[in-house]
Parts: structure tokens; C-alpha cells; sequence
């Protein structure tokens, strides 16, 4: 509820990211299967489905996809800190072009560390201050409006105290 999910959705849709090619956005969560995602990664750069049902043909087809390419992969919600199975999964794009990305989402820092990111390559999204949630509950509720001062108060103090500083609960 923190917007990591969000924030990876506006890069990867970004302008700036238009020059990725290919780019793939792949949903983890807690199944780290390797056979499931090199598919679905497959199937994102692809556009369309695979009957392939080796994970050995997969990560062959998903290594001639980037070879020499500057892609773009996004795997969101990863909870897995298993390091052998996140080496099976990323060893087909250690031939794509080396300015391409790999961006991880995940609650947990040791995820990411495990991923081989180091500190300095993590982003670590904080829950917003309470006028951060008024401002942004304002805009979204009011338009440009602003609401008047005496209802403002009342409905302040109980939309700051239920978001808690998630800008998705807002």
C-alpha cells in the first residue's frame, strides 16, 4: 500500500524508458517458481503465449530474445531471498545489452540484497507525513477546490488517522 508497485508501473511506462527494447513486467509474489516466470516473462516480450514446457527451451528462447538487447524487466512483489533460484531466473539476461535494467520490487530489503543490489541501488518508499496524506487526499477529493475550514478539520483528523501514511488507503 506504500505505491512500490505504482512507482515501478510510472517507469515502466515512462517516456524515457521508451528506448528498452524489449520490456517485460512480470507479478511474483510468494511462488518463486522459475519455470512460471521465465514463461511469463517470455510471454510479456512475446505479446501472445508459448506451448514450450522445458525450462531449459524457455530460458534459450528468453536468452535470444535479449541478446545484445537493452531491455527493460520489471518483477514485481518478489518474496523470495532464495539466491540459487534468482541465479537460474536472470542467468538467460546476462547477454542483453549491459545498460539493461532489471527493476525488483519487494517489502523486504533482503530481497533486494540477495538480488546482488547493493544499498545505494535500493529505493525505500516512506509512508507520507500527515500533511503530505491532506494535500494529496485534498486533490483527489476536491479537485483544485479547497474544502472549507470548518468541515476541514473534522475530515482531516479522520483521513490522516485511516490512511496511517499509505498513499493507496487516500
Amino acid at each position: 500500500g506504500i505505491g512500490k508497485t505504482t512507482l515501478a508501473r510510472e517507469v515502466f511506462n515512462a517516456t524515457a524508458v521508451r528506448d528498452f527494447n524489449p520490456r517485460a513486467w512480470v507479478c511474483i509474489s510468494d511462488d518463486f517458481d522459475v519455470m512460471r516466470i521465465s514463461m511469463a516473462i517470455l510471454e510479456s516480450i512475446n505479446g501472445c503465449g508459448s506451448d514450450l514446457r522445458n525450462l531449459n527451451e524457455v530460458q534459450n528462447q528468453l536468452r535470444e530474445k535479449v541478446a545484445g538487447k537493452k531491455f527493460l524487466l520489471v518483477l514485481d512483489d518478489v518474496w523470495s531471498e532464495d539466491y540459487s533460484k534468482w541465479e537460474l531466473l536472470r542467468s538467460p539476461f546476462m547477454v542483453g545489452d549491459p545498460r539493461s535494467k532489471i527493476i525488483v520490487t519487494t517489502r523486504h530489503e533482503r530481497v533486494a540484497l540477495r538480488m546482488g543490489c547493493s544499498t545505494g541501488c535500493t529505493h525505500k518508499l516512506k509512508l507520507l507525513s500527515d500533511d503530505e496524506c491532506w494535500s494529496l487526499f485534498e486533490k483527489h477529493a476536491f479537485g483544485n477546490g479547497v474544502v472549507g475550514a470548518d468541515a476541514s478539520e473534522s475530515i482531516r483528523e479522520k483521513v490522516i488517522g485511516k490512511c496511517k501514511g499509505l498513499p493507496l488507503a487516500l
